[in-house]
């Protein structure tokens, strides 16, 4: 659905404009999945001098991240200081993602992979490129690694965990960048504003997160695509009453 994409709008009906708030932040939930996954991971962790699937756990999540660290590098300012303050491009991102969901869901392959831990890392590759898509505010990072998962073959379940473990490399490379362009320039009301958004990120991530691989698990991603196609509606017929750009 595009957590990104919905702060950047509630940022624009403000009149608050800070880029950088709506990408550190988001560091918040994806430590609440670390919290919730830490047996894996720690796991993982303790198993890579000897463990050839933990090896093979870690060489899967880092071949998918690597598309986000090259696209990031060449993208990332134009992104946030032209792609984050157009509303048509989010409005356009949101229906044409759903209509994506809707189609992958209908006409995706017969699932292969049941267990995200044992996505082969060809397809791990895949599923990092499609994550790139998510550098168009509204497209959603989540949403755009789920449906290229399904559609590479894992069913819907593994698809969102899948996305959860990219999730962790991702938005930490994300929260470091946006860290590092500010410096130490942060003025202390900022810090304040970050560090409140940041423990509510937490708090609603590691909320959500179990009901919604049940959620998904029971009744798929249509739901979801016909709020976005709905959504992207409404913002687009707001732009033109509005005179919003």
């Amino acid at each position: 659905m595009s957590s990104t994409a919905h702060l950047l709008i509630a940022q624009k009906l403000r009149g608050y404009d800070d880029p950088a708030f709506t990408t550190m932040i988001q560091l918040g939930s994806v430590l609440a999945v670390m919290w919730l996954y830490r047996a894996k991971l720690l796991t993982v962790v303790r198993g890579l001098p000897r463990d050839p699937d933990a090896r093979r756990f870690a060489l899967m999540i880092i071949v998918a991240f690597i598309p986000a660290v090259i696209g990031g590098l060449l993208f990332a300012d134009y992104v946030q200081t032209v792609l984050y303050d157009s509303l048509p491009v989010i409005a356009i991102a949101f229906i044409a993602g759903g209509i994506v969901m809707l189609l992958v869901e209908k006409h995706r392959p017969e699932p292969a992979i049941v267990d995200a831990e044992r996505t082969p890392v060809p397809r791990a590759l895949g599923i990092g490129i499609c994550q790139l898509l998510a550098l168009v505010p509204g497209v959603s990072r989540s949403g755009a690694t789920i449906v290229g998962g399904m559609a590479l073959g894992l069913d819907r379940a593994a698809a969102a965990e899948f996305s959860f473990f990219l999730a962790m490399p991702t938005m930490m490379a994300a929260f470091v960048y946006s860290l590092l362009k500010e410096g130490l320039t942060i003025p202390a009301d900022r810090v304040l504003e970050i560090a409140v958004g940041f423990v509510m990120a937490f708090i609603s991530a590691l909320l959500v997160v179990r009901p919604f691989l049940g959620f998904v698990r029971r009744a798929g991603f249509v739901p979801f695509a016909w709020y976005r196609i709905g959504f992207g509606a409404v913002l687009l017929a707001g732009i033109a009453a509005a005179g919003w750009r």
